[in-house]
């Protein structure tokens, strides 16, 4: 699949203002500074669409694409920036948290880990969270061209240890680089595969 276009539907400050879910929608969420908006315009061939920033947490908003008139792609605030205020931080995790439950069209959730880190607890936390309230998701490692291969695969098998502790099988996952546009064609002939399967059923 290609994206051919790619269309600003609206920022909403509430999970309840978002747009009618009517569409199969894909949401991207990471902590701060993950990659987040670099890997969505790399995925939609375009600079414009998602702001970049290099001040972490940005993004403060649900925000809503409608891609090739037949799914949404949705740029998510991003989590555990230690600046931002306690409260501040709190009310970012109740819209996700809000968004995540509300949103019955979420065919997929792509969870930004940055490959370079080692596993965090909030990051686990988080993946183990979705599996237990059977939130679809996939796991997108950014950054991967940071880092040698040996060294790659180090960091990716020490994640997957420990999300072996709760996890039979492990969660679908994508190696990216905006920089080599490296997982751009797997992540989307992913997202072109569920919304052939389900065919305009929403979850």
């Amino acid at each position: 699949m290609k994206i051919i276009t790619a269309e600003f539907i609206k920022s909403s400050a509430r999970a309840d203002q978002c747009p009618p879910a009517d569409l199969p929608e894909y949401a991207f969420i990471g902590r701060s500074n993950v990659g987040k908006s670099t890997l969505i315009n790399m995925l939609a061939g375009t600079k414009k669409l998602a702001k970049t920033s290099s001040t972490p947490g940005k993004t403060r908003l649900i925000n809503h694409f409608l891609i090739n008139e037949g799914w949404y792609l949705v740029d998510l605030p991003g989590y555990g920036y230690a600046k931002l205020p306690r409260e501040q931080r709190k009310s970012m995790g109740n819209l996700i948290s809000k968004y995540i439950d509300l949103r019955k069209n979420l065919a997929c959730l792509f969870v930004l880990v940055d490959s370079r880190h080692a596993p965090l607890p909030s990051d686990l936390a988080f993946i183990n969270t979705l599996g237990e309230n059977g939130v679809p998701f996939v796991l997108v490692f950014t950054k991967c061209d940071k880092l040698s291969g040996n060294k790659l695969e180090s960091n990716l098998n020490s994640y997957f240890r420990q999300l072996k502790k709760n996890w039979e099988t492990l969660p679908t996952y994508f190696c990216t680089s905006a920089l080599q546009k490296t997982g751009i064609y797997e992540i989307l002939g992913f997202i072109e595969s569920t919304n052939n399967q389900i065919k305009g059923m929403i979850r």
